[in-house]
């Protein structure tokens, strides 16, 4: 490069400087304030009384079933009826039909395979399908929950419940790469969740502070330049 390329560089640089200098303040500083605390602490989480938790009552209901208390209900269409998702207290799911109360067996391979393909645009591309108990869900799912990975051709993971007979999450590769960058940013690639840890918050100072600095003397270099002496 030449002299003259190298000084029109330099002074997009300061003009560059002069925009988005501030702006980049702004950001580092709302950016430390955001990490500074966990977003538990935000929610005000730690205000909450621990108590037990309570059954759900459903007198008089098919659902009822004092064998095993409920936690949560929802109720949604399947295949043109209401449908029961009982949740019980221990963490166990169920599906039940909602006018009956009678038990809906959990979803096999092929259930899933149908539900893929009725719902989702090209879901009939399928490359396999793989059952995951709910303590051993991969890392793009993440959730207590047992499901069927239907992975389709072009790299989409659709995950439907098995005993919820619902499609639960659908995976672009778009969205693990998006995922990918999430733990980068946070510096959290294990879990991808932890907003608020030592290394994050140092980082984020740190950085801070030199945008500061590179601010101050940005505004101040004019004025610290030394006078020109004559011969």
């Amino acid at each position: 490069m030449t002299n003259f390329s190298m000084r029109k560089l330099a002074r997009w640089h300061v003009w560059l400087g002069w925009l988005v200098g501030v702006p980049i303040v702004m950001w580092l500083a709302t950016g430390l304030l955001m990490v500074s605390r966990p977003i538990e602490d935000v929610r005000g989480e730690y205000l909450r009384r621990a108590t037990a938790q309570a059954a759900l009552v459903l007198p008089g209901s098919a659902l009822a079933n004092p064998a095993s208390p409920l936690a949560e209900i929802r109720v949604q269409m399947q295949q043109g009826r209401a449908v029961a998702i009982l949740t019980g207290i221990d963490g166990t799911v169920s599906r039940v039909d909602f006018a009956s109360g009678a038990s809906l067996p959990p979803l096999t391979a092929e259930d899933a395979l149908r539900l893929v393909a009725q719902d989702i645009v090209g879901g009939d591309a399928v490359e396999r399908v793989t059952l995951f108990p709910a303590d051993r869900t991969p890392y793009d799912f993440r959730r207590p929950l047992a499901v069927w990975q239907v992975a389709l051709a072009d790299g989409t993971n659709i995950y439907v419940g098995r005993d919820t007979g619902a499609i639960e999450a659908v995976r672009t590769r778009w969205w693990r790469v998006f995922d990918t960058a999430w733990g980068l940013h946070i510096m959290d690639l294990s879990e991808r969740v932890d907003t608020s840890h030592p290394l994050l918050i140092l980082f984020a100072a740190l950085s801070l502070t030199g945008a500061v600095i590179g601010c101050i003397l940005m505004f101040a270099r004019r004025g610290w330049r030394s006078p020109r002496t004559e011969a």
